[in-house]
């Protein structure tokens, strides 16, 4: 009877730390993975500001955009879905804390004791966890509020001339020291890499771990340096963005600029041969394009043709009827005719005419 009761009221074992615990692994490993790939990317800037530029407008969807500006709303939900998991996997992190000073103190004789690098590891990612739950959600906001004011300049002018130096320096080293013992700790929790010699495939982690460490670590110093470099160069235009983006179009005003500009030269030839003839500006008082000019001597040639047909048919019959006035009417046409000087146009047309006169 007694040990039915005792079973009875014995408390019951849940799997709600399990599945939190689980949940808390999931959200780490995202979220390392998700920093050491943006990490790569805003290392980009270590190769000058047009490669940082064109990693910023890619995350921003600008191949898809006309103008080449790209969709700032899509950097909003990104960092949304960050900010989320961040949170998230903050407060499942907060319930392995000490909760008073009594249990810190212990913990802290535990690791004096045993001197096990693992269990120190722990409490270095504790405490960056901590000092990232503030610093990292000043950045999230920042990036939340601001989706657009990613480029070379702008985000040099918040490094500089926004201080926000000192508080990438901060996250920087907490970032990089807690992802990466992160995922080393998920390696050796979960049985990750393990192999046959879970000993020896430890150390190769640990190696690996040590190295990733340093490597990231130097791009984000690099990269942040190169940041403040940029900032003290903006510093007096400090708020204008990078002009020199690869996805920026041409704007049609200048195009069609461009494509004005032969039609100016063409009107210059026009206006050089009208200067070369004066005797043709007393007809072509307006300066107008070559192609009006071929146009009014095609006009006037029609006229000219015209005009002669009418004088030869006059001629004929004032011949039929009387052939000593026609004889003198030919001779004044001639004598008025003579003085003027002929164009190439009016040339060929009274050579066109000539023959029927005579052969008539």
């Amino acid at each position: 009877m007694e040990s039915y009761i005792i079973e009875e009221y014995k408390p019951r074992s849940s799997r709600l730390p399990a599945r939190l615990d689980l949940a808390q692994s999931g959200t780490g490993l995202i979220l390392g993975l998700f920093m050491w790939v943006h990490m790569l990317l805003v290392g980009s800037i270590i190769l000058g500001k047009g490669a940082f530029d064109f990693v910023a407008k890619t995350m921003e969807l600008a191949f898809l955009s006309n103008t080449g500006h790209g969709y700032p709303i899509a950097v909003f939900f990104a960092v949304s879905g960050v900010f989320t998991l961040f949170i998230v996997h903050a407060l499942l992190g907060m319930r392995k804390f000490p909760i008073s000073w009594r249990q810190h103190r212990i913990m802290r004789d535990q690791m004096q004791m045993m001197k096990h690098t693992d269990t120190n590891l722990w409490y270095i990612q504790a405490v960056t966890g901590f000092i990232m739950f503030f610093a990292g959600s000043v950045h999230l906001y920042t990036m939340l509020v601001n989706p657009g004011s990613i480029d070379p300049f702008l985000s040099a002018d918040r490094v500089v001339s926004g201080n926000y130096w000192f508080l990438y320096l901060i996250l920087l080293i907490c970032v990089e020291l807690h992802a990466s013992i992160g995922l080393y700790r998920l390696c050796m929790k979960w049985g990750w890499f393990t192999g046959k010699d879970a000993r020896n495939s430890r150390k190769k982690i640990k190696t690996v771990k040590n190295r990733l460490t340093i490597f990231f670590l130097a791009i984000g110093f690099l990269a942040l340096a190169m940041f403040v470099i940029i900032g003290f160069q903006h510093r007096s235009n400090a708020g204008e963005p990078y002009q020199g983006s690869a996805y920026q179009k041409t704007s049609p005003v200048v195009e069609e600029k461009s494509a004005s500009a032969p039609d100016v030269d063409a009107e210059k030839p026009a206006a050089e041969s009208s200067a070369a003839h004066p005797a043709d500006t007393s007809h072509d008082t307006d300066t107008t394009p070559a192609a009006s000019d071929d146009a009014s001597d095609k006009a006037a040639a029609v006229t000219h043709d015209t005009a002669d047909t009418h004088d030869t048919a006059d001629t004929h019959e004032a011949a039929a009827a009387d052939p000593d006035t026609a004889d003198a009417h030919d001779a004044g046409a001639n004598h008025d005719t003579d003085p003027m000087p002929e164009t190439s146009s009016d040339a060929g047309a009274h050579d066109a005419t000539q023959p029927a006169t005579e052969t008539h």
